[in-house]
Protein backbone atom coordinates (compact mmCIF):
# COMPACT_ATOMS: atom_id res chain seq x y z
CA UNK A 1 0.00 0.00 0.00
CA UNK A 2 1.42 3.60 -0.38
CA UNK A 3 2.31 5.56 2.13
CA UNK A 4 -0.09 8.13 1.91
CA UNK A 5 -2.79 5.60 2.33
CA UNK A 6 -0.87 4.29 5.32
CA UNK A 7 -1.58 7.84 7.05
CA UNK A 8 -5.31 7.83 6.59
CA UNK A 9 -5.64 4.81 7.85
CA UNK A 10 -3.44 5.94 11.10
CA UNK A 11 -5.72 9.21 11.26
CA UNK A 12 -9.10 6.77 10.68
CA UNK A 13 -8.26 4.63 13.66
CA UNK A 14 -6.94 7.61 15.78
CA UNK A 15 -10.79 9.29 14.64
CA UNK A 16 -12.90 5.98 15.31
CA UNK A 17 -11.01 5.54 18.87
CA UNK A 18 -12.11 8.74 19.95
CA UNK A 19 -15.76 7.88 18.77
CA UNK A 20 -15.90 4.58 20.26
CA UNK A 21 -15.40 5.93 23.72
CA UNK A 22 -19.07 7.74 23.00
CA UNK A 23 -21.22 6.39 20.35
CA UNK A 24 -21.88 2.88 21.48
CA UNK A 25 -23.02 4.49 24.97
CA UNK A 26 -25.33 6.96 23.98
CA UNK A 27 -29.08 5.19 24.63
CA UNK A 28 -27.60 4.01 27.57
CA UNK A 29 -26.71 7.68 29.07
CA UNK A 30 -29.66 9.22 27.69
CA UNK A 31 -32.15 6.27 28.56
CA UNK A 32 -30.00 5.34 32.35
CA UNK A 33 -28.67 8.81 33.46
CA UNK A 34 -30.64 11.54 31.94
CA UNK A 35 -33.69 9.52 32.53
CA UNK A 36 -35.44 9.67 29.12
CA UNK A 37 -37.48 7.14 27.31
CA UNK A 38 -36.42 4.67 24.39
CA UNK A 39 -38.15 6.91 21.88
CA UNK A 40 -36.58 10.07 23.32
CA UNK A 41 -33.28 8.70 23.16
CA UNK A 42 -34.25 7.37 19.67
CA UNK A 43 -35.31 11.17 18.56
CA UNK A 44 -31.90 12.87 19.53
CA UNK A 45 -29.50 9.64 17.80
CA UNK A 46 -31.72 10.75 14.77
CA UNK A 47 -31.01 14.30 14.79
CA UNK A 48 -27.36 13.46 15.65
CA UNK A 49 -27.35 11.13 12.40
CA UNK A 50 -29.39 13.72 9.98
CA UNK A 51 -26.88 16.65 10.99
CA UNK A 52 -24.36 13.58 10.10
CA UNK A 53 -26.01 12.98 6.37
CA UNK A 54 -25.89 16.43 5.67
CA UNK A 55 -22.11 16.21 6.96
CA UNK A 56 -21.74 13.96 4.31
CA UNK A 57 -23.66 15.12 1.63
CA UNK A 58 -20.90 18.70 2.11
CA UNK A 59 -17.75 16.59 2.81
CA UNK A 60 -18.37 14.80 -0.34
CA UNK A 61 -19.21 17.86 -2.12
CA UNK A 62 -16.07 19.89 -0.70
CA UNK A 63 -14.17 17.31 -1.41
CA UNK A 64 -14.97 17.74 -5.30
CA UNK A 65 -14.67 21.54 -5.18
CA UNK A 66 -11.54 22.07 -2.45
CA UNK A 67 -10.02 18.73 -1.96
CA UNK A 68 -9.88 16.33 0.42
CA UNK A 69 -7.40 18.37 2.99
CA UNK A 70 -9.21 21.27 3.78
CA UNK A 71 -12.16 19.16 3.61
CA UNK A 72 -11.29 16.83 6.45
CA UNK A 73 -9.87 19.83 8.47
CA UNK A 74 -13.18 22.22 8.59
CA UNK A 75 -14.84 18.38 9.78
CA UNK A 76 -12.07 17.90 12.41
CA UNK A 77 -12.42 21.36 13.77
CA UNK A 78 -16.28 21.29 13.73
CA UNK A 79 -16.06 17.91 15.65
CA UNK A 80 -13.86 18.59 18.14
CA UNK A 81 -15.28 22.43 19.19
CA UNK A 82 -18.91 20.54 19.25
CA UNK A 83 -17.05 17.73 22.05
CA UNK A 84 -14.85 20.06 24.07
CA UNK A 85 -18.13 22.25 24.58
CA UNK A 86 -19.95 18.70 25.77
CA UNK A 87 -17.17 17.82 28.15
CA UNK A 88 -18.87 20.59 30.49
CA UNK A 89 -22.50 21.22 29.14
CA UNK A 90 -24.03 17.51 28.80
CA UNK A 91 -27.27 17.88 30.68
CA UNK A 92 -30.38 17.27 28.01
CA UNK A 93 -30.43 20.52 25.84
CA UNK A 94 -26.69 20.89 25.88
CA UNK A 95 -26.28 17.15 24.65
CA UNK A 96 -29.06 17.40 22.32
CA UNK A 97 -27.61 20.30 20.17
CA UNK A 98 -23.86 19.36 20.85
CA UNK A 99 -24.48 15.85 19.73
CA UNK A 100 -26.30 17.04 16.22
CA UNK A 101 -23.11 18.96 15.99
CA UNK A 102 -20.78 16.37 16.38
CA UNK A 103 -22.51 14.39 13.76
CA UNK A 104 -22.70 17.28 11.25
CA UNK A 105 -18.56 17.76 11.74
CA UNK A 106 -18.06 13.90 11.42
CA UNK A 107 -19.56 13.58 8.49
CA UNK A 108 -17.69 16.00 6.83
CA UNK A 109 -14.80 14.01 7.57
CA UNK A 110 -15.76 10.40 6.39
CA UNK A 111 -16.48 10.77 2.85
CA UNK A 112 -13.06 12.76 1.87
CA UNK A 113 -11.01 10.21 3.68
CA UNK A 114 -12.83 7.39 1.77
CA UNK A 115 -12.30 9.16 -1.62
CA UNK A 116 -8.87 9.80 -0.63
CA UNK A 117 -8.41 6.55 -0.27
CA UNK A 118 -9.56 5.49 -4.04
CA UNK A 119 -7.83 8.53 -5.32
CA UNK A 120 -4.37 7.47 -3.80
CA UNK A 121 -4.02 4.00 -4.59
CA UNK A 122 -7.21 3.35 -7.43
CA UNK A 123 -5.29 -0.01 -8.54
CA UNK A 124 -5.99 -1.46 -5.08
CA UNK A 125 -10.04 -1.39 -5.93
CA UNK A 126 -11.33 -2.99 -2.75
CA UNK A 127 -8.12 -3.26 -1.01
CA UNK A 128 -8.10 0.66 -0.67
CA UNK A 129 -11.51 1.00 1.04
CA UNK A 130 -11.24 -2.72 3.27
CA UNK A 131 -7.77 -0.90 4.89
CA UNK A 132 -9.87 1.95 5.71
CA UNK A 133 -12.88 0.01 6.86
CA UNK A 134 -10.18 -2.28 9.10
CA UNK A 135 -8.62 0.55 10.54
CA UNK A 136 -12.07 1.96 11.80
CA UNK A 137 -13.12 -0.79 13.36
CA UNK A 138 -9.49 -1.46 14.94
CA UNK A 139 -11.01 1.89 16.72
CA UNK A 140 -14.27 0.48 17.83
CA UNK A 141 -11.98 -2.07 19.82
CA UNK A 142 -9.62 0.11 21.17
CA UNK A 143 -12.22 2.52 22.12
CA UNK A 144 -15.39 0.68 23.02
CA UNK A 145 -12.96 -1.48 25.15
CA UNK A 146 -11.82 1.51 26.66
CA UNK A 147 -15.12 3.74 26.65
CA UNK A 148 -16.99 1.20 29.07
CA UNK A 149 -14.27 1.22 31.82
CA UNK A 150 -14.23 5.17 31.74
CA UNK A 151 -17.46 5.58 31.72
CA UNK A 152 -17.83 3.29 35.14
CA UNK A 153 -16.10 6.33 36.38
CA UNK A 154 -17.72 9.12 35.12
CA UNK A 155 -19.62 10.36 31.30
CA UNK A 156 -17.93 13.56 31.74
CA UNK A 157 -14.35 11.74 31.34
CA UNK A 158 -15.85 10.15 28.27
CA UNK A 159 -16.30 13.01 26.70
CA UNK A 160 -13.41 14.32 27.59
CA UNK A 161 -11.15 11.23 26.23
CA UNK A 162 -13.36 11.92 22.76
CA UNK A 163 -12.48 15.57 22.61
CA UNK A 164 -8.30 14.60 23.17
CA UNK A 165 -8.14 11.95 20.77
CA UNK A 166 -10.11 14.34 18.19
CA UNK A 167 -7.13 16.60 18.77
CA UNK A 168 -4.36 14.33 18.02
CA UNK A 169 -6.11 13.18 14.80
CA UNK A 170 -6.19 16.76 14.11
CA UNK A 171 -2.69 16.66 14.34
CA UNK A 172 -2.07 14.18 12.26
CA UNK A 173 -4.16 15.61 9.26
CA UNK A 174 -2.50 18.61 9.50
CA UNK A 175 0.94 17.39 8.94
CA UNK A 176 0.14 13.81 6.98
CA UNK A 177 -2.98 14.23 4.90
CA UNK A 178 -1.38 18.23 3.44
CA UNK A 179 0.38 16.49 0.69
CA UNK A 180 -2.28 14.06 -0.32
CA UNK A 181 -3.09 14.16 -3.95
CA UNK A 182 -6.71 13.32 -5.24
CA UNK A 183 -6.74 13.36 -8.69
CA UNK A 184 -7.84 10.03 -9.25
CA UNK A 185 -5.36 8.14 -11.43
CA UNK A 186 -6.93 6.70 -14.84
CA UNK A 187 -8.36 3.03 -13.67
CA UNK A 188 -10.69 0.56 -15.74
CA UNK A 189 -13.97 0.42 -13.96
CA UNK A 190 -17.38 -1.41 -15.22
CA UNK A 191 -19.07 1.56 -16.20
CA UNK A 192 -15.90 3.03 -18.41
CA UNK A 193 -16.52 0.41 -21.05
CA UNK A 194 -19.63 2.00 -21.36
CA UNK A 195 -19.90 4.65 -23.97
CA UNK A 196 -23.15 5.29 -24.08
CA UNK A 197 -23.79 5.20 -19.84
CA UNK A 198 -25.05 8.57 -18.83
CA UNK A 199 -24.11 9.45 -15.28
CA UNK A 200 -27.86 9.10 -14.33
CA UNK A 201 -27.81 5.31 -15.05
CA UNK A 202 -24.99 5.34 -12.35
CA UNK A 203 -25.96 6.90 -10.29
CA UNK A 204 -29.26 5.32 -10.08
CA UNK A 205 -27.14 1.59 -10.08
CA UNK A 206 -25.89 3.64 -6.50
CA UNK A 207 -29.19 3.98 -5.51
CA UNK A 208 -30.16 0.49 -5.75
CA UNK A 209 -27.34 -0.78 -3.88
CA UNK A 210 -27.61 1.72 -1.20
CA UNK A 211 -31.11 0.83 -0.51
CA UNK A 212 -30.28 -2.38 0.95
CA UNK A 213 -27.28 -0.70 2.75
CA UNK A 214 -29.26 1.97 4.25
CA UNK A 215 -32.09 -1.25 5.66
CA UNK A 216 -28.85 -3.07 6.57
CA UNK A 217 -27.68 -0.23 8.65
CA UNK A 218 -31.03 0.22 10.54
CA UNK A 219 -30.94 -3.46 11.44
CA UNK A 220 -27.37 -2.97 12.57
CA UNK A 221 -27.89 0.21 14.33
CA UNK A 222 -30.27 -1.72 16.79
CA UNK A 223 -27.07 -2.99 18.27
CA UNK A 224 -26.10 0.55 19.67
CA UNK A 225 -29.84 1.67 20.72
CA UNK A 226 -32.25 -1.22 21.63
CA UNK A 227 -30.00 -3.88 21.65
CA UNK A 228 -28.06 -1.97 24.44
CA UNK A 229 -30.56 -1.38 26.69
CA UNK A 230 -32.29 -4.03 26.18
CA UNK A 231 -29.28 -6.40 27.81
CA UNK A 232 -29.25 -3.82 30.68
CA UNK A 233 -32.56 -4.74 31.42
CA UNK A 234 -31.61 -8.03 31.38
CA UNK A 235 -28.92 -7.78 33.88
CA UNK A 236 -25.83 -7.51 31.56
CA UNK A 237 -23.21 -5.38 32.82
CA UNK A 238 -22.17 -2.11 30.84
CA UNK A 239 -18.55 -3.59 31.19
CA UNK A 240 -19.66 -6.91 29.18
CA UNK A 241 -21.33 -4.87 26.97
CA UNK A 242 -18.80 -2.42 25.66
CA UNK A 243 -16.85 -6.17 25.64
CA UNK A 244 -18.84 -7.17 22.47
CA UNK A 245 -17.71 -4.08 20.24
CA UNK A 246 -14.45 -4.87 21.44
CA UNK A 247 -15.00 -8.45 20.52
CA UNK A 248 -16.63 -6.77 17.19
CA UNK A 249 -13.50 -4.69 16.18
CA UNK A 250 -10.55 -7.24 16.91
CA UNK A 251 -12.63 -9.70 14.62
CA UNK A 252 -12.59 -7.50 11.85
CA UNK A 253 -8.90 -6.76 12.46
CA UNK A 254 -7.98 -10.52 12.96
CA UNK A 255 -10.50 -12.15 10.69
CA UNK A 256 -9.39 -10.70 7.61
CA UNK A 257 -7.17 -14.17 5.87
CA UNK A 258 -10.42 -15.72 6.85
CA UNK A 259 -12.62 -13.11 5.25
CA UNK A 260 -10.02 -12.87 1.84
CA UNK A 261 -10.22 -16.12 1.55
CA UNK A 262 -13.89 -16.88 1.95
CA UNK A 263 -14.18 -13.63 -1.04
CA UNK A 264 -11.68 -15.54 -3.47
CA UNK A 265 -13.51 -18.90 -2.75
CA UNK A 266 -17.55 -18.49 -2.82
CA UNK A 267 -18.09 -14.63 -3.18
CA UNK A 268 -15.95 -13.37 -6.13
CA UNK A 269 -18.49 -10.70 -7.12
CA UNK A 270 -19.29 -7.92 -5.04
CA UNK A 271 -22.91 -8.73 -5.07
CA UNK A 272 -22.42 -12.19 -4.01
CA UNK A 273 -20.58 -10.83 -1.21
CA UNK A 274 -23.11 -8.19 -0.39
CA UNK A 275 -25.97 -11.22 -0.67
CA UNK A 276 -23.43 -13.73 1.56
CA UNK A 277 -23.39 -10.92 4.54
CA UNK A 278 -26.95 -10.45 4.81
CA UNK A 279 -27.31 -13.82 5.05
CA UNK A 280 -25.74 -14.06 7.94
CA UNK A 281 -26.49 -11.16 9.33
CA UNK A 282 -29.97 -12.94 9.34
CA UNK A 283 -29.00 -15.81 11.51
CA UNK A 284 -27.34 -13.13 13.80
CA UNK A 285 -30.82 -11.19 14.51
CA UNK A 286 -32.30 -14.81 14.80
CA UNK A 287 -30.31 -15.94 17.69
CA UNK A 288 -31.79 -12.74 19.31
CA UNK A 289 -35.29 -14.20 19.87
CA UNK A 290 -34.49 -16.03 22.92
CA UNK A 291 -31.11 -14.44 24.20
CA UNK A 292 -31.15 -13.65 27.65
CA UNK A 293 -27.39 -14.08 28.37
CA UNK A 294 -24.42 -12.36 27.68
CA UNK A 295 -23.25 -15.56 25.70
CA UNK A 296 -25.86 -15.52 23.32
CA UNK A 297 -25.24 -12.42 22.98
CA UNK A 298 -21.72 -12.31 22.31
CA UNK A 299 -22.01 -15.26 19.70
CA UNK A 300 -24.73 -13.48 17.55
CA UNK A 301 -22.22 -10.19 17.65
CA UNK A 302 -19.56 -13.11 16.46
CA UNK A 303 -22.16 -13.65 13.61
CA UNK A 304 -23.24 -10.34 12.67
CA UNK A 305 -19.22 -9.13 12.62
CA UNK A 306 -18.76 -12.02 9.89
CA UNK A 307 -21.67 -10.54 8.06
CA UNK A 308 -20.33 -6.65 8.09
CA UNK A 309 -17.13 -7.95 6.88
CA UNK A 310 -18.38 -8.64 3.75
CA UNK A 311 -20.77 -5.87 3.08
CA UNK A 312 -19.27 -2.91 4.35
CA UNK A 313 -16.62 -2.31 2.46
CA UNK A 314 -17.92 -3.80 -0.46
CA UNK A 315 -20.77 -0.49 -0.95
CA UNK A 316 -17.89 2.41 -0.87
CA UNK A 317 -15.75 0.07 -4.09
CA UNK A 318 -18.96 -0.29 -5.50
CA UNK A 319 -19.40 3.37 -5.54
CA UNK A 320 -15.91 4.16 -6.79
CA UNK A 321 -16.36 2.20 -9.71
CA UNK A 322 -19.68 3.72 -10.54
CA UNK A 323 -18.32 7.22 -10.07
CA UNK A 324 -17.66 9.52 -12.95
CA UNK A 325 -14.89 11.81 -13.05
CA UNK A 326 -14.88 14.58 -11.14
CA UNK A 327 -17.65 13.12 -8.92
CA UNK A 328 -15.80 10.64 -6.65
CA UNK A 329 -16.53 12.78 -2.97
CA UNK A 330 -20.03 13.24 -4.38
CA UNK A 331 -20.64 9.11 -4.66
CA UNK A 332 -18.71 8.84 -1.36
CA UNK A 333 -21.01 11.01 0.21
CA UNK A 334 -24.02 9.66 -0.76
CA UNK A 335 -22.70 6.01 -0.02
CA UNK A 336 -21.94 7.86 3.88
CA UNK A 337 -25.05 9.34 3.96
CA UNK A 338 -27.11 6.47 3.58
CA UNK A 339 -25.39 4.38 6.15
CA UNK A 340 -26.19 7.26 8.14
CA UNK A 341 -29.58 7.19 6.86
CA UNK A 342 -29.77 4.04 8.34
CA UNK A 343 -28.52 5.09 11.81
CA UNK A 344 -30.57 7.74 11.68
CA UNK A 345 -33.68 6.17 11.29
CA UNK A 346 -32.82 2.96 13.13
CA UNK A 347 -32.95 3.65 16.90
CA UNK A 348 -36.08 6.11 16.79
CA UNK A 349 -37.85 3.03 14.22
CA UNK A 350 -36.58 0.46 16.77
CA UNK A 351 -37.37 2.41 19.83
CA UNK A 352 -41.18 2.44 18.93
CA UNK A 353 -41.45 -0.95 18.23
CA UNK A 354 -39.82 -2.01 21.15
CA UNK A 355 -41.98 0.42 23.12
CA UNK A 356 -44.92 -0.17 21.80
CA UNK A 357 -44.66 -3.91 21.05
CA UNK A 358 -42.09 -6.05 22.12
CA UNK A 359 -38.10 -6.76 21.08
CA UNK A 360 -39.05 -9.66 19.62
CA UNK A 361 -41.49 -7.66 17.07
CA UNK A 362 -38.30 -5.27 16.21
CA UNK A 363 -36.09 -8.50 15.19
CA UNK A 364 -39.04 -10.42 13.20
CA UNK A 365 -39.08 -6.60 11.18
CA UNK A 366 -35.46 -6.80 10.83
CA UNK A 367 -35.47 -9.57 9.40
CA UNK A 368 -38.16 -8.45 6.72
CA UNK A 369 -35.66 -5.72 5.95
CA UNK A 370 -32.90 -7.53 5.20
CA UNK A 371 -34.21 -9.52 2.91
CA UNK A 372 -35.33 -6.38 1.26
CA UNK A 373 -31.67 -6.05 0.99
CA UNK A 374 -30.92 -9.22 -0.46
CA UNK A 375 -33.49 -8.68 -3.18
CA UNK A 376 -32.12 -4.68 -3.93
CA UNK A 377 -28.72 -6.31 -4.36
CA UNK A 378 -29.80 -8.45 -7.41
CA UNK A 379 -31.81 -5.58 -9.02
CA UNK A 380 -28.15 -3.75 -8.63
CA UNK A 381 -26.15 -6.13 -10.25
CA UNK A 382 -28.93 -6.67 -12.99
CA UNK A 383 -28.40 -2.88 -13.81
CA UNK A 384 -24.97 -2.91 -13.47
CA UNK A 385 -24.63 -5.95 -16.16
CA UNK A 386 -26.58 -3.50 -18.45
CA UNK A 387 -24.28 -0.52 -17.77
CA UNK A 388 -21.10 -3.20 -18.84
CA UNK A 389 -22.91 -4.18 -22.14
Amino acid sequence: MPRTLWMLIIGMFINVTGSSFLWPLNTIYIHDHLGKSLTAAGFVLMLNSGANVIGNLCGGYLFDKIGGFKSVIIGIVITFASLSALVFFHGWTAYILLLTAVGFGSGVVFPACYAMAGAVWPEGGRKAFNAVYVAQNAGVAVGSALGGVVASFSFAYVFFANAMLYAVFFAIACFGFRHIRTERAVQSSVVDHAAGASGKSRFSALMLVCTGYLLGWVAYSQWSSTIASHTQDLGISLGQYSLLWTVNGALIVLGQPLTGMFVHRFANSLKKQIVSGFIIFMFAYGMLFAAESFRVFLGAMIVLTLGEMLVWPAVPTIANRLAPRGKEGFYQGFVNSMATGGRMIGPLFGGMIVDFFSMQALLAVLLVLLMISIGTTFLYARKEKQLSV
